[in-house]
């Protein structure tokens, strides 16, 4: 919700050095099954992979993936209510899975799960075709109050509100478009079936090659792509999208198996040598490592403060 993650700097240097006999001291007492809350073949799933197929090579740990998709994560959670806490089970997931999603659904807390290790952090922002002719969220706001209607493609609740609230905000009503991930927006951007939308990296081909442009950060700071695009706080919004992959595991995961494998996953997502590396950063903005105490506050500050976007998009 309201600043989840300041910035998609890398705060791994003193995890590595003090615990990374961790990752080498422990092994699990059989294979890991790691379960994705996302579709096959989309961006997540595909980091969540090469980090599964890291901890083989690296670890020699025989890692599982599987999918178990559907309400934005929260059946991942539910799976892992029954799952054994020794580290023979983790999910990948989102921080807005244990933020807005468990707190609009009221499906528990993110006490349910022991939070692992963050990964990647997003580049949201709301973009449009170039051809439209837009430069800034300002410009999409006078179209609207010029009488045009405008469809807003969304890929979650919250990204939902947070439109609603934009919209809001500056006196007008977009016609919001719910779809299921960023492919799914951006499709619709192309196909010209929506007129803007949030990208959370997804986009970053197609505005270096000039088709999209990036409108506004949903971030607290600026995009890396389009440092020069207003902030959504520019246009009297108080919220910001600023979600995180991560890794969490069944509650009252082995300490041990929890530090082993949030080591593990931080050296290979900041490995520049990496293939899960180079992958998070053309598509993510590069990794964002956060574990610990440091992670369960943030997610629980998330959680707390989600009320505050539901309660605003309800009135």
């Amino acid at each position: 919700m309201k600043n989840f993650m300041k910035s998609a700097a890398v705060a791994v240097a003193a995890l590595c050095v003090s615990t990374s006999a961790y990752a080498d001291d422990w092994a699990p007492n059989g294979p890991i099954k790691m379960m994705i809350a996302f579709a096959a073949g989309g961006g997540a799933d595909t980091q969540a992979r090469l980090i599964a197929e890291e901890l083989e090579n690296r670890h020699g740990w025989k890692i599982i993936p599987e999918q178990v998709t559907g309400k934005g994560g929260l059946n991942a959670v539910n799976a892992l209510k029954g799952e054994p806490g020794d580290g023979t089970a983790i999910a990948m997931i989102v921080s807005e899975t244990l933020g807005y999603n468990m707190a609009s659904a009221k499906a528990g807390s993110p006490t349910d799960v022991t939070a692992i290790t963050t990964t990647a952090g997003t580049q949201m922002a709301i973009v449009a075709p170039t051809s439209k002719g837009w430069t800034t969220l300002g410009d999409v706001i006078e179209a609207a109050k010029g009488g045009e209607q405008i469809r807003f493609g969304v890929m979650t609740g919250m990204l939902g509100d947070l439109a609603y609230v934009t919209g809001k905000a500056n006196g007008v009503d977009f016609n919001i478009i719910s779809v299921r991930g960023g492919k799914a927006v951006l499709n619709g951007l192309n196909a010209g079936d929506m007129d803007v939308g949030f990208g959370a990296g997804i986009q970053a081909k197609a505005v270096a090659a000039g088709d999209l442009v990036e409108l506004a950060s949903a971030r607290s700071e600026p995009l890396i792509n389009s440092p020069d695009a207003p902030l959504l706080s520019d246009y009297g919004v108080e919220f910001v999208n600023e979600i995180a992959f991560m890794f969490a595991g069944p509650a009252g995961m082995d300490p041990a198996a929890r530090d082993a494998i949030a080591t593990a996953i931080a050296e290979i997502v900041t490995d520049e040598g990496g293939k899960a590396n180079e992958f998070i950063t053309r598509g993510f903005g590069g990794p964002l490592v956060m574990s610990g105490a440091e992670l369960e506050a943030a997610v629980q500050k998330d959680f707390d403060s989600s009320g505050a976007l539901i309660a605003a998009a309800a009135e």
